[in-house]
């Protein structure tokens, strides 16, 4: 079973990559505002006021505040109303995105993401995770997907971005399966494979994949509401927000565990809700245990996890599967994100770099090896010549990830390896048979994929322990991390990789720690 490595469009808007005017059509407004009213008696006064002055968005009245859209002009009179605290922007939030066949204790027939084996998920048993609830707040959960449909799941609909049960851009989907993919011959499986872990699911993002402090603040508060252990939230913005914190800090004194996602930009820029004290940041590893160059790094990364080529579910048949083989000889692919499905069959045709129309190619499956332009071009100047299917190969070491972005080609495209690109330059007019075809599972980048890691690992010994606090919890993950890097707590791995067994036998005696 090969998989598609697919990098969702924030992590693409994150890196710098530009997006389709689909997405960037519907952005954050620069008008919405969080306003902090004073309690008591002046409580009415202020949201008249409030009102008044523009259209409210979200009520917080929890924390005594109200997101709502404001002019300048309104924004000044309010930080000069005697009753109200403060006046603060709504910053947005955005969404943050290597294998094993399975054995005991997994059934045959499914594949285990190297993240299970890494963060000792194989070694603890989630018999007891009933106990527990891990809130989820992303894009939605797909209720259809063969590998999440019977855990034990409820979320809350929103008005701005429809049903919890649904997922229009995957994110969600992806993080719900590392939490807790099923252990049931399908596809993968997460830290809690065996449908015990409770989930909640709060869907803040869209299609387009952001949300303001303000619904955050709302979603948080929410899975309290849900009897919620520990939130996972793959999402964060680079502003801080007084009424968001404020909220996590609440939460977390009322014994709720919040984990988020350190942060996408490579830099030493803090993101929040992880910069909060009151969250765990979490920063990804490859499979190598190696930083993730894409990590942000600084004082708050606190603990560290899987987050590079991570197998996991998407909504039911948006994923890609490639398969190639030549000469009786099958090799390892992954499909090109954004690559039509469809098969073809002929002879392998080598068209070098791929930087003109490959003439010759016409009926066969076209080799080109990476470099120069792009991999839309040069899938596109293998069709320009007749070609019935394009693999690219890596000129660096390792398979080769490669995506069309938003162009639109009709051909199945793939990549292979620089060792196996090598062998096929060898077998050029022999026989070739490559095919893309849909598939319910994707590979995903992010610390987006290292915070489920780490939040379904908080759950999973917490349910061993279920008389601990969360800051038990949270001491007992940092004291038994196992230490990468500088050593002792660095910027770039926090304390070091989560590691569930080791937690759990640490409180074996009690619990310890803040």
């Amino acid at each position: 079973m090969n998989f598609r490595f697919h990098r969702p469009a924030l992590l693409l808007a994150l890196a710098g990559v530009a997006l389709p005017a689909s997405l960037l059509a519907a952005q954050p407004s620069s008008d919405r505002y969080i306003v902090k009213y004073k309690s008591g008696a002046a409580a009415g006064t202020a949201r008249a006021a409030i009102a008044s002055a523009g259209r409210v968005a979200v009520d917080l009245s929890r924390h005594d505040a109200v997101a709502a859209h404001l002019s300048a002009s309104a924004v000044a009179a309010l930080r000069r109303n005697p009753n109200v605290e403060y006046v603060e922007q709504d910053v947005p939030r955005y969404a943050l995105a290597l294998t094993s066949p399975s054995g005991p204790p997994y059934a045959a027939g499914q594949l285990v993401p190297y993240g299970i084996k890494m963060v000792q998920a194989d070694q603890l048993s989630d018999s007891a995770a009933s106990n527990r609830k891990v809130c989820i707040i992303d894009s939605g959960y797909d209720l259809a997907h063969e590998d999440l449909a019977l855990n034990d799941v409820d979320g809350d609909d929103d008005a701005g971005t429809g049903s919890w049960s649904t997922d229009e851009n995957s994110h969600g989907t992806h993080v719900a399966g590392t939490v807790a993919a099923i252990n049931n011959s399908l596809g993968v499986v997460g830290v809690a494979p065996n449908r015990q872990l409770k989930l909640h699911i709060i869907k803040v993002f869209g299609a387009d994949g952001w949300a303001y402090s303000s619904t955050l603040t709302a979603a948080v508060d929410k899975c309290a509401a849900a009897g919620s252990n520990v939130i996972s939230m793959s999402l964060g913005g680079s502003l801080q927000s007084r009424t968001e914190k404020t909220a996590f800090d609440r939460h977390y004194a009322n014994g709720i565990l919040s984990i988020a996602a350190a942060g996408n930009d490579g830099n030493k820029r803090v993101s929040y809700p992880a910069g909060y004290a009151s969250v765990v940041s979490v920063a990804a590893l490859d499979e190598n245990k190696a930083w993730a160059t894409f990590s942000q790094y600084n004082r708050d990364v606190e603990i560290a996890a899987p987050g590079v080529s991570v197998l996991s579910t998407v909504p039911m048949g948006t994923g890609r599967d490639a398969s190639l083989s030549v000469a009786g000889t099958v090799y390892a692919t992954a499909a090109m994100d954004g690559s039509p499905t469809g098969n073809a069959s002929g002879a392998l045709f080598d068209c070098g770099a791929g930087t003109a129309a490959c003439t010759g190619a016409s009926g066969k499956v076209c080799l080109i090896q990476r470099g120069t332009n792009t991999f839309a071009e040069k899938v596109l100047n293998c069709q320009a010549g007749g070609g019935a299917a394009a693999v690219i190969y890596n000129n660096v070491a390792g398979m080769l990830y490669g995506t069309m972005g938003e162009t639109a080609t009709t051909i199945p495209s793939m990549g292979v390896s620089d060792t196996d690109g090598a062998a096929l330059k060898a077998q050029a007019g022999a026989t070739a048979s490559a095919a893309v075809v849909a598939s319910n599972y994707a590979y995903f980048d992010g610390t987006s994929m290292a915070t489920p890691h780490v939040s379904a690992v908080a759950a999973l010994v917490w349910s061993h322990h279920p008389n601990c606090t969360a800051a038990n919890i949270r001491n007992a993950l940092n004291a038994t991390a196992q230490d990468l890097g500088a050593a002792g707590r660095d910027v770039k791995f926090g304390y070091g990789l989560v590691q569930a067994l080791a937690a759990n036998n640490y409180l074996a005696s009690g619990c310890t720690g803040p």
